[in-house]
């Protein structure tokens, strides 16, 4: 075939992929007035976390190439947004301000379609949802080399708020300048804390004589260089395209494989989806050997557990509680059995959710 023949096939593609996506919206139209119909009395629930994440692994699994799975679903993860947005558009509060990792995780859980929103704390994220103005809401909860946000387990404590999905998002951080900036006279970079520690060594390397700030957050440190000449920021792409920088040096982390984890928060339970993680909280009694009696139920059933985090109990001094993610639904019965087993040894258990693991 020559380029007038390809042109014309992938002309013919386009126009099949575009009546099936236009058939696919009227149906998620049909599904929304279903939903309506049968609901009268309550507000329908329009999005489910475990049939998108069903259809995602779906969509992975029918993939021949040559696209990578994760290019392949995030399309499908765009077609789904735009659908469910002719149902219902999602509101979705997420920890601000704009141009930061966590809105580049909520955009890439929920798509381009779905309405979000920042917000200047964690615990207003939290309140924003309890409230029932945002559907859901995003919240980072550990970074592979900065550890744990403590702030996340802290408000899941004094909150009903529930785990509905994850997402991890692997940062990449990139040395952005202004117009302005002159590039061979740069003595001052900003940055959130914990990225000025993840990039470091780069720093120590290629900076060692500029002054390191550490500011609310990268998108902050991205708008305090538009009008200082000698400055450059620590921030991501996002921030870059949000903020008319441009990156003068990219993906300068001193981990390549550094990710941070973000929770998805909501109100209503998420059913089965067939590859589910859950989360709890558990206080014990202050003894030795807590910890060891605690795990024992998980061990005894096999049940991988892929987080421990320990946290100073709100109720008391010198008194803790316990963080824990496994895989497994709560209405599994191995998983049923075990968390009974918990509850007996427990001074309490509260159980933050079931939810799929994630995809993208």
């Amino acid at each position: 075939m020559d380029l007038q023949d390809l042109r014309k096939k992938i002309d013919d593609i386009d126009e099949q992929i575009g009546a099936l996506i236009s058939e696919r919206a009227r149906c998620a139209q049909e599904v929304g007035k279903i939903k309506m119909a049968e609901n009268k009395a309550e507000k329908p629930v329009f999005y489910r976390p475990e049939r998108e994440a069903q259809v995602l692994r779906a969509a992975m699994a029918r993939n021949k190439g040559p696209l990578k799975n994760e290019e392949f679903a995030r399309l499908f993860r765009e077609i789904m947004s735009a659908c469910l947005a002719l149902e219902s558009p999602l509101k979705i509060a997420f920890l601000g301000p704009e141009g930061t990792f966590t809105q580049q995780a909520a955009i890439k859980h929920f798509g381009h379609s779905a309405e979000v929103r920042p917000l200047t704390a964690i615990d207003e994220v939290f309140r924003e949802v309890a409230s029932g103005a945002a559907n859901y809401g995003v919240v980072p909860v550990e970074n592979s080399t900065g550890g744990v946000v403590t702030h996340t387990l802290d408000s899941f404590m004094s909150s009903n708020a529930k785990i509905c999905g994850e997402v991890v998002l692997r940062i990449h951080h990139n040395l952005l300048v202004s117009d302005v900036t002159h590039v061979d006279n740069i003595s001052r970079i900003y940055s959130h804390a914990q990225s000025l520690a993840q990039c470091r060594k780069w720093l120590d390397a290629n900076y060692p004589r500029a002054e390191r700030i550490a500011v609310n957050s990268n998108a902050e440190a991205a708008k305090k260089i538009k009008g200082e000449w000698n400055s450059a920021a620590i921030a991501g792409e996002m921030a870059a395209e949000l903020y008319e920088l441009h990156i003068l040096n990219e993906k300068i982390e001193d981990h390549p494989e550094n990710s941070t984890r973000f929770l998805i928060i909501g109100s209503e339970d998420v059913a089965a989806s067939g590859d589910d993680k859950t989360s709890i909280v558990v206080s014990m009694k202050n003894k030795p050997g807590a910890l060891h009696e605690l795990l024992e139920p998980f061990h005894k059933k096999d049940i991988d557990l892929t987080r421990v985090e320990t946290r100073p109990s709100l109720s008391g001094a010198w008194t803790y509680v316990f963080f824990i993610d496994f895989v497994g639904h709560k209405s599994e019965p191995h998983i049923k059995e075990t968390l009974a087993l918990v509850a007996e040894k427990a001074s309490e258990l509260k159980i933050l959710g079931s939810y799929p693991r994630g995809v993208l």
